[in-house]
């Protein structure tokens, strides 16, 4: 599932500068809430959508018992459960972004993570399922209802990515060990937590003489999308478009960047990764110990 996030050529890259626009506030059916969940400052919120659940949902389901609930409110029964997988694409389609969940066979309609979807001020244009060797895949393309056109806005897009997968642990909970959103929405922690200097790898190719891509791998993590496009253009390399990947406990990032529209140097392309290891690397603080 590539989930690519569009941005505008301008300096700034992906329609954002440093000082990221805030997520436009229209009636949400979420609850924001300060960044109680070691949210970055740049996203001062969590969302946990308001959507309807299935009659047969109930509690959290006992991981003893385990059945999987989809959203269609039917159950299936089986043992291994597969790594869950949501992507949001903004290259494969010029006038949307495209979203891709999958997770095994589990996953039903998915109509209340659409209705979420809009109620983040998004039309879902599109929709369909295709079935492939690693399971179902669930695709839909998403636009903003006010212009029509595939969102840009970087806390936006990270915003549609914790809401499906607030989603998916409501609807799945056996999904909460796969994912490193498991803890941070406080529903079951992974038994493992990857190890950020293991999990980093951050790589820039050559792609073209106008453009550079930046391939970054680390531990997943709420905000970090934003993070990263903000690291970037905080060191003036402008972020044309990307696509970011929540595979399990691992975010995939691809970005094409630039520097004054051209292809990034080799010096400059040291200064981002080495920028980037430092930030993902480096050790939270809370803000109760200054």
């Amino acid at each position: 599932m590539q989930m690519a996030v569009a941005m505008a050529s301008s300096g700034c890259g992906l329609g954002i500068c440093a000082s990221s626009r805030a997520l436009e506030r229209k009636p949400l059916a979420a609850s924001l809430c300060r960044s109680s969940f070691g949210f970055d400052p740049l996203l001062r919120f969590c969302i946990f959508p308001r959507t309807r659940l299935s009659s047969t949902v109930g509690t959290l389901i006992p991981k003893a018992i385990s059945p999987t609930v989809v959203e269609d409110g039917s159950y299936q029964e089986t043992d291994a459960v597969p790594t869950p997988k949501v992507i949001i694409d903004q290259d494969s389609d010029p006038d949307a972004t495209v979203v891709e969940i999958t997770f095994g066979d589990r996953l039903g309609a998915l109509l209340d993570t659409m209705n979420a979807l809009k109620n983040l001020g998004l039309n879902v244009v599109k929709a369909n399922v295709y079935l492939d060797s690693s399971g179902k895949h669930n695709k839909f393309a998403i636009t903003k209802a006010t212009t029509g056109r595939k969102v840009e806005d970087p806390e936006l897009l990270e915003a549609i990515r914790l809401t499906i997968i607030n989603n998916l642990l409501q609807y799945h909970p056996e999904s909460s060990a796969q994912l490193a959103m498991g803890e941070a929405f406080g529903i079951e922690p992974p038994p493992q937590k990857l190890d950020v200097d293991i999990a980093t790898r951050i790589k820039v190719y050559e792609d073209g003489s106008e453009r550079s891509l930046l391939y970054v791998e680390s531990a997943d993590r709420p905000g970090l999308l934003v993070d990263l496009v903000k690291i970037i253009t905080d060191i003036n390399i402008a972020v044309e478009s990307g696509e970011f990947d929540t595979e399990g406990l691992l975010a995939k990032a691809k970005f094409h960047v630039s520097y004054k529209g051209k292809a990034i140097i080799k010096p400059l392309q040291q200064v981002l990764a080495n920028s980037l290891r430092y930030f993902l690397r480096r050790p939270t603080t809370e803000d109760a110990s200054f």
